[in-house]
């Protein structure tokens, strides 16, 4: 894709509004750049990872006229580019046009093409211009970085929807047939202690299936519904949850007094925790302690869950959020998956590692309120 002072380009069927955001933002660093005299064009090539292949931006000084569609094409060739240079320094190059002085500043080197701003001028550049454009290439560079990993996450969360909604789907037909033999169980039995036990357990499927109807929404990537919540009271009653298991295994739960507010879907948020808190509880050793703490920032919370047992695997740290991949010898493999799935649609992190002194931790970022 190409874009400049005149002329835009689109490849056919393709429009994101990330990749305009790209070009927006190197167009208004190419025009930063192009109304200081001597520059009169300025050129960057990126590489675009959703259509895989490199782009271009391109502006000139607003009293040029733009160039020929042959020195276009000399410029796009490369044939000058005799030695990629380090990244970010600002490189004097030989052109066979006489078209001025020619800079080059790389970005990087992706998918065996470089990335780079192209500068001509007039004249040669003053120490405080060049260092100028270094700074535009650092910046450009960081935003590309970001743009990247942004577009890796959404794919990534469009694989998690389409795993839990066809784990959920198949699930609930399973649980639908166990509550039907379920309540004609409860209907037949005359013993009454029973009947209260089948009774119990309809009670309880309907709640797994109330659980799986929130399981779905979530994998359906629909807009979250996100509301002002209590972090350490959200915690507390993931842990009140789990107090049976904690009081057989004489756990110690060790929680902050603080606390903070979070800007999150609080019953999806709270699938999370439970989630984390369980694996740290299955995990952990007679008597042992589970930590929860929190760093508060400006705009977000750091968040640890850490506990004593054995630790994460080299296996567990490559593979722990992977589909069905279950460190539980029951486990469906899908909690991990799905609690990454959350906090990545709330516009966080969640990651898992080894303490120094032995046992896991998982940690994630979440927003906060601002107020």
């Amino acid at each position: 894709m190409v874009v400049d002072s005149s002329i835009q380009h689109t490849k056919t069927g393709y429009k994101s509004s990330h990749s305009l955001n790209v070009q927006s933002l190197c167009q208004l660093q190419l025009e930063q750049l192009t109304i200081q005299n001597p520059i009169f064009f300025a050129r960057i090539v990126y590489y675009e990872p959703l259509i895989k292949t490199h782009e271009e931006v391109i502006n000139y000084a607003p009293t040029r006229l733009p160039f020929s569609q042959n020195t276009l094409a000399y410029l796009r060739s490369e044939e000058w580019l005799l030695d990629f240079p380090l990244g970010f320094t600002l490189n004097e190059i030989k052109l066979n046009y006489s078209v001025g002085n020619c800079y080059i500043c790389p970005l990087g080197y992706r998918n065996k093409q470089p990335e780079y701003i192209q500068i001509l001028s007039d004249e040669s550049l003053s120490p405080t211009l060049q260092n100028y454009v270094k700074q535009s290439a650092i910046l450009v560079s960081n935003y590309l970085e970001i743009y990247l990993e942004c577009g890796q996450q959404k794919a990534e969360i469009k694989l998690l929807e389409e795993i839990i909604q066809r784990a959920g789907h198949q699930l609930r037909n399973n649980l639908g047939l166990i509550g039907l033999y379920a309540q004609n169980l409860s209907l037949g039995l005359k013993d009454k202690p029973l009947q209260e036990q089948a009774t119990i357990l309809c009670e309880s499927i309907e709640e797994l299936d109330n659980n799986l109807t929130e399981l779905i929404y979530c994998g359906q990537g629909a807009k979250l519904k996100v509301s002002l919540q209590d972090l350490r009271s959200l915690v507390l009653e993931s842990i009140k949850g789990l107090q049976i298991l904690i009081n057989q295994k004489h756990l110690q739960i060790s929680l902050p007094e603080s606390s903070t507010i979070l800007v999150i879907d609080c019953l999806q948020m709270k699938q999370v925790f439970d989630n984390l808190l369980s694996n740290a509880v299955y995990f952990s050793p007679e008597g042992g302690t589970i930590t929860c703490n929190w760093q508060v920032f400006q705009n977000e919370v750091l968040i640890k869950i850490s506990d004593q047992g054995s630790g994460l695997s080299q296996q567990d740290l490559q593979k722990i959020f992977t589909p069905f991949y279950s460190r539980r010898s029951k486990g469906t493999g899908l909690g991990l998956t799905i609690a990454k799935k959350i906090v990545l649609d709330h516009q966080g992190s969640l990651w898992g590692q080894n303490l120094p002194n032995g046992g896991a931790q998982f940690s994630l970022i979440l927003p906060r309120s601002k107020s």
